[in-house]
């Protein structure tokens, strides 16, 4: 039995903290409030902010930790590593946890690389911002490290920069400055993947939509091994290249790129899995290795087995859009989770919340996760969720 320290609690931190309980170790999470979601499955808990370093480094002084960890998660990694640096255990180090983590340093790193990346600066006012804006046209303004697509926009005009730029710099943690960049509109993809001592593999592909209201916001996730459009094996080589040129020397990726003039930009990558289950659940749907598992026993000093199971060549991680107003009635959730198909719905509103278009991730209404053989048969299976569960508002 391992002593696991978890920094990191919330909703898409439950996958990691259970599977890490369900192998027989001993879990400790830390976060900041005291209902939170993962808490449910440690044998110790502390409130602590994830971004405190000094706080959390205490607590780990005191539970003597044989592995530490995060996922789905960008804000705890750099704790995660500092923790890891001093206490002396298995971790990617603190300066690879900030060229994962911060937008500015990793596109720096990118560029050297020869990677292809936007056109970006790193602003500490907004006209610094508005100087960039002039040679672009169009360009989006992005926290320089946080998460959640939180104070992310799109500005065509001094005027919009003026007006989100308070929104955005209240976002970055390391520092008080944003990064603007070029807005590319092209196809936008994830690629997940996971670094061994011996390789880094590409698990999960996927190509986003957005809703139309906000093109920042991802609207639907379409996991597939194969694409007739895209370049799917180019797309892989470029990622680990990209992965190993950063020098991550374990652990679980989360990358984003979008497709333009036969190119694949970076947008940003992570050490830590993809958010909404996509590291826990839909990486082990679409590609068969659970790679959950897989990071646990890298971090606890056990051989390092890729075991590939029954997969499926189309998942889709959907978001549900729902008609904006306060909602008076829910119905269908127990008969849509029967449908062949659907691996998981998780609905987040409830009778007599408002609802609205939504502002960034967290602001999403709920998510479904689902699988089948074929796009076809993926596609029904949507249908058939969207015509059983009904969401009404005046």
């Amino acid at each position: 039995m391992a002593r696991i320290m978890v920094v990191g609690g919330g909703t898409w931190q439950r996958p990691i903290v259970k599977k890490a309980r369900e192998m027989g170790n001993y879990i400790l999470c830390s976060n900041l409030y005291e209902d939170s979601p993962a808490f449910e499955y440690s044998d110790e808990v502390m409130v602590a902010d994830v971004l405190d370093k000094q706080r959390n480094l205490e607590i780990a002084k005191q539970f003597k930790p044989d592995a530490i960890l995060t996922d789905q998660t960008d804000i705890a990694v750099p704790t995660v590593a500092y923790i890891a640096e001093y206490l002396g255990l298995k971790g990617i180090g603190v300066d690879v946890a900030k060229r994962f983590t911060n937008k500015f340093l990793m596109r720096e790193y990118a560029a050297r690389a020869g990677i292809p990346v936007p056109q970006y600066k790193l602003c500490y006012t907004e006209e610094a911002a508005i100087a960039f804006l002039e040679k672009v046209n169009v360009a989006i303004i992005k926290p320089i490290d946080s998460q959640s697509s939180r104070g992310i926009h799109i500005v065509r005009s001094e005027s919009e920069i003026r007006k989100y730029y308070a929104d955005c710099i209240q976002f970055s943690n390391s520092e008080k400055a944003i990064l603007i960049e070029e807005y590319i509109d092209g196809t936008e993809f994830t690629v997940d993947g996971v670094k061994t001592s011996t390789e880094y593999i590409v698990l999960a592909i996927s190509e986003k939509e957005h809703y139309d209201t906000n093109p920042n916001v991802a609207s639907r996730l379409l996991f597939t091994n194969t694409s007739d459009k895209y370049d799917y094996d180019r797309l892989r080589r470029e990622n680990e290249e990209l992965i190993v040129d950063m020098g991550l020397p374990f652990g679980l990726t989360h990358t984003e790129y979008k497709y333009k003039d036969g190119k694949f930009y970076l947008i940003e990558t992570a050490a830590r899995g993809g958010g909404t289950k996509i590291s826990s659940d839909v990486v082990k749907l679409i590609s068969g290795i659970d790679s959950n598992q897989l990071y646990l026993d890298m971090l606890t000093n056990k051989p390092e087995k890729v075991v590939k199971e029954k997969h499926y060549e189309a998942v889709v991680l959907g978001f549900f859009d729902f008609k904006p107003g306060k909602v008076t009635a829910i119905s269908g959730v127990e008969d849509a989770e029967l449908i062949e198909g659907i691996h998981e719905i998780g609905l987040e509103i409830n009778v007599g919340d408002d609802i609205g278009s939504p502002d960034d991730d967290r602001s999403r209404c709920g998510y479904y996760i689902a699988f089948a053989n074929n796009l076809e048969e993926l596609k029904k299976i949507e249908d058939s969720l969207k015509s059983t569960l009904r969401v009404e508002t005046k």
